[in-house]
């Protein structure tokens, strides 16, 4: 029995070799696992090659962790609108001890692996207009999400990791309030950011007072379903927050004013908001707060992708 076992398992796995996968999840049973989870297990630990998932089309509810020993992880959906990594939890949700879950306890997906890419996935938090509800939390550093999405309503997508370097390109990222936050250093580039109907604020980032990169946004749209001005581009979660938008189009549901001090007037000596060339009925330089920035072209330089990510470069695999 076990040597039929062990040769059905290497039968599996060089047949997804042969497709350039080393593991593939199916939930009909079409590959060595069922289980998203299954697959992140079976990860040697501290790996020094990328491992490479193959996820076929399904919904797969499970509430995910991508531990700190699997590194250099790389998850790839069938399809990106039918391959769903989906869980319901909410800040106020019940543990077993009776306790609130809390926003961080919400996550659907928590990815402490570095090197960490996934590409053609759908994220979800599915338990709706609940209040905090995380759908990813990605504390590893140099973590790549290429063409995925990222649906939920307040917090859809927390930066945790402090020194984390994050890249997201041709993503698209929908929420209400603060659905974009969290301390890492993250590049947003060619993304769509979708505000949703209810919501104030795109962005809420804890930049740390040493770091010198928070989030930018290259070349990406800001839409959404919500009333003209009705959401801020962004307000500090921690007083060194650090947010920039370049190239941008600004739908007209951005605010004139743009950003948003949390009620505080220090922040306003501390936190970083900046754009440069934002176009679109949402672009109003001149309206701006005075405590933010309009960059000019020499300034705009500082914010490449090589810089922002400290010579990271995550278009090479």
């Amino acid at each position: 029995m076990k040597k039929t076992l062990a040769f059905f398992c290497l039968s599996w796995l060089l047949l997804g070799r042969a497709f350039g996968y080393d593991f593939v999840v199916a939930q009909d049973g079409s590959g060595q696992f069922r289980t998203v989870q299954e697959a992140f297990n079976a990860v040697p630990d501290f790996r020094k090659k990328v491992t490479t998932i193959f996820i076929k089309k399904g919904t797969y509810k499970e509430k995910l962790i991508l531990a700190g020993s699997k590194n250099f992880v790389k998850i790839i959906g069938e399809d990106l609108n039918q391959t769903v990594l989906t869980y319901d939890d909410y800040n106020q949700k019940k543990n077993i001890f009776g306790e609130d879950k809390g926003t961080s306890g919400s996550s659907s997906i928590y990815i402490y692996g570095g090197d960490f890419s996934a590409e053609n996935i759908t994220f979800q938090n599915s338990s709706g207009p609940v209040g905090q509800a995380v759908a990813v939390w990605v504390a590893g550093d140099k973590a790549r999400f290429k063409n995925c999405r990222f649906l939920g309503f307040q917090d859809t997508l927390y930066t945790f990791g402090y020194g984390s370097r994050q890249y997201y390109i041709n993503c698209y990222i929908e929420g209400t309030t603060d659905f974009i936050f969290g301390s890492s250093t993250a590049f947003f580039e060619d993304c769509t950011i979708f505000c949703k109907k209810g919501g104030s604020f795109v962005t809420a980032a804890s930049t740390p007072d040493s770091v010198r990169y928070g989030y930018v946004f290259k070349n990406c749209k800001i839409t959404g379903e919500t009333p003209a001005a009705s959401y801020y581009l962004g307000r500090p979660w921690r007083p060194y927050a650090k947010t920039v938008y370049l190239n941008c189009e600004l739908g007209d549901l951005i605010k004139p004013e743009g950003w948003d001090p949390w009620g505080s007037e220090s922040n306003k000596k501390t936190a970083y908001y900046a754009e440069y060339q934002s176009k679109g009925k949402g672009a109003a330089p001149k309206q701006r707060v005075p405590w933010s920035h309009q960059l000019t072209a020499a300034e705009a330089e500082q914010y490449s992708r090589d810089k922002v990510l400290r010579n990271w470069n995550p278009t090479l695999d």
